[in-house]
C-alpha cells in the first residue's frame, strides 16, 4: 500500500467517523459504564462502527482491533487499530481534548497514525518518516533543558496507581510547565510544537499504535516507561530525543 492510498482512506475514515463524533458531542448522552469503569457513550460506538464498515468494505482481508468491539481477522498482515473517542472523560465534560486514533499496523509494526480531532477540523498524519497537520508538515520544536521544557499527561492519579509517584514528581519540579493536557491530544501537541514531553504511565494498543508514526514523523522519540520498545510495553515516553534519556534516567533512578 502506497503512502497517499493510506492517507487517503484515512481521510475519508476521520471524516465519517467524525460527523458522528460531532453529531454527541455536547448533547445530553447516556454515559455508560464498561468493566473497567470507564465510560462510553454511543458516540464511542456509532463512530467505531462506521469506521468497521468502511474498512471491510475496502480492505475486507485487513484485521481489525478497536477499543469498543474487539479484533477481527487478527493473523491479518495489515490490521487497523481504532479508538473511536480516545478521551472520553474530555468528550462527554465538554472539552476537546479528545480525538479518534487510527492506525495501521504491517506485521504489527505501525506504518501510519492519526489523530482526528472533529470539532477543531485539526487530522494530524504521520508515517514514522513525516508528520503532516492538514497537509502541512508539522515537527516537534526545537532541543531544549529540561528546565525549558512542558510537560504533559493524561491523569496524574494514574502515576499513583501504576508508577513511582515520588520519582514522578521529581520530574515535574525539574520542567518549566506541567500540565494535565492529555489522552490524545497531548500527543498532538508535541508533534506540533507545543510541547516536549508526554508520558502516560498506563496505556493500552488502541491507545499507542497512532501515536507512534505521528512522533516519530515529527522528530521524536518514544519508549516504554523504562526506556525498551514502546510496541511491546504498556506505557508510553514521548518526547524530544535530546531530552528522553534524561527523563528516564529521572523517573527510573
Amino acid at each position: 500500500m502506497e503512502t497517499g492510498e493510506i492517507k487517503n482512506f484515512m481521510k475519508l475514515l476521520a471524516v465519517e467517523s467524525g460527523a458522528i463524533v460531532k453529531k454527541y458531542f455536547r448533547q445530553e448522552i447516556a454515559i455508560e459504564s464498561k468493566q473497567d469503569e470507564s465510560p462510553v457513550t454511543i458516540a464511542d460506538k456509532k463512530a467505531e462502527e462506521v469506521l468497521r464498515e468502511l474498512i471491510m468494505k475496502e480492505f475486507p482481508a485487513h484485521g481489525i482491533i478497536g477499543e469498543e468491539f474487539g479484533t477481527q481477522n487478527s493473523d491479518a498482515e495489515y490490521k487497523w487499530i481504532l479508538d473511536p473517542i480516545d478521551g472520553t472523560k474530555s468528550f462527554i465534560s465538554g472539552t476537546v481534548t479528545f480525538g479518534t486514533l487510527i492506525a495501521l499496523t504491517k506485521n504489527d509494526h505501525p506504518i501510519a497514525g492519526v489523530i482526528n480531532q472533529p470539532v477543531l477540523g485539526e487530522f494530524l498524519f504521520g508515517d514514522n518518516l513525516n508528520c503532516e497537520l492538514n497537509d502541512r508538515p508539522v515537527k516537534m520544536r526545537g532541543a531544549r533543558e529540561l528546565n525549558e521544557c512542558t510537560l504533559l499527561s493524561t491523569d496524574h492519579l494514574h502515576f499513583e496507581k501504576y508508577r513511582d509517584p515520588v520519582k514522578y514528581n521529581d520530574l515535574i519540579h525539574r520542567v518549566k510547565l506541567y500540565r494535565n493536557w492529555g489522552d490524545c491530544y497531548g500527543y498532538y501537541l508535541l508533534a506540533t510544537g507545543y510541547a516536549d514531553i508526554m508520558i502516560d504511565p498506563i496505556m493500552h494498543v488502541w491507545d499507542t499504535m497512532a501515536v507512534v508514526p505521528i512522533i516519530r514523523g515529527a522528530g521524536g522519540e518514544l519508549t516504554d516507561y523504562y526506556g525498551n520498545d514502546v510496541l511491546k510495553g504498556d506505557s508510553v515516553i514521548a518526547a524530544q530525543p535530546e531530552i528522553i534519556n534524561k527523563v528516564l534516567e529521572i523517573l527510573n533512578k
